[in-house]
């Protein structure tokens, strides 16, 4: 008998969950004028409503109907199937119910890892069960039953936190894709002379010299000093486009003429201008990226 009542009162329930917008269900009083903002969200918030109470999940829809920001992607029955719902949907947000049999919702929490973790608004009927949301890292809590503004307080809560972490792993994948994508090499560098900044284009230099301190580039008759290394000066040329054939000569590829072998594994490097430069033994494994074919 006490089945058949409590079935009655679930039906009646819902019944007038159906009923036109004019009928308000008591527990839940119409929102105020102040709470009423305008939102043009992005995208949908992608939320969860777990309860194993039927009628406690429709108040939720209802309560949820006239949010055009929130898209409900499920309503999970028990713990088990919210912990299966997190990990295959990833939701943004969820409401969950603490008291449920077999896995509760600090059950749930702990199962899912933390990189999976959406915003969790509690909802229970217990004060003491509301306060430890908060040693979980829950958002908010919601007492049954419980007014639409303060229920609308929640949720505005949950759109902040969530926009914070949208705009926190935007950055971080801004940051990653910074930090994996090499640096884009110039197409010209520059050096001093004679109290003025000259740009060289890259594509002018025939080749480079190593001079104690200083670096030498070769650009036609013209000849720049650098304060620098050669490792240096190597690390910002294009590694395509210019070869270092000795400890004191990089060598810009499209300026070569011709090689010549010369004794113990040596080679000539004839430029295009006729200055004959030579690649040394510890060198000879660049003769694939002279010599591609």
């Amino acid at each position: 008998m006490l089945k058949n009542m409590a079935a009655q009162v679930v039906n009646q329930t819902i019944s007038r969950e159906t009923m036109t917008a004019a009928t308000p269900i008591p527990a839940f009083p119409q929102e105020s004028s102040a709470m009423k903002t305008p939102r043009t969200p992005a995208r949908k918030i992608r939320a969860l409503i777990v309860d194993d109470q039927l009628l406690a999940r429709e108040v939720l829809r209802r309560m949820l109907r006239n949010e055009p920001d929130i898209e409900i992607i499920g309503s999970p029955a028990n713990g088990r199937e919210a912990v299966e719902a997190i990990n295959c949907l990833k939701p943004d947000l969820v409401f969950l119910d603490v008291q449920m049999p077999e896995l509760d919702g600090f059950g749930v929490m702990s199962q899912i890892e933390s990189s999976r973790m959406p915003v969790v608004i509690f909802v229970t009927a217990n004060q003491q069960c509301a306060l430890k949301a908060f040693d979980v890292q829950a958002l908010d809590y919601l007492l049954k039953p419980c007014t639409r503004d303060r229920f609308q307080i929640a949720l505005q809560r949950a759109r902040e936190e969530i926009q914070r972490k949208q705009a926190g792993e935007l950055q971080q994948k801004i940051s990653d894709l910074l930090f994996k994508t090499p640096p884009r090499q110039t197409e010209r560098i520059t050096v001093k002379f004679a109290g003025k900044i000259l740009f060289l284009r890259l594509d002018d230099i025939d080749w480079v010299e190593a001079a104690d301190n200083y670096v030498k580039l070769h650009v036609g008759e013209a000849v720049h000093t650098l304060r620098d290394t050669m490792s240096a000066v190597e690390a910002r040329l294009p590694a395509e486009r210019f070869v270092r054939i000795s400890r004191s000569s990089i060598v810009n590829v499209e300026h070569i003429r011709e090689l010549h072998p010369l004794l113990h594994g040596e080679y000539a490097v004839v430029l295009q201008n006729g200055m004959e430069l030579s690649l040394t033994r510890g060198y000879r494994e660049k003769l694939r990226q002279l010599c591609p074919s």
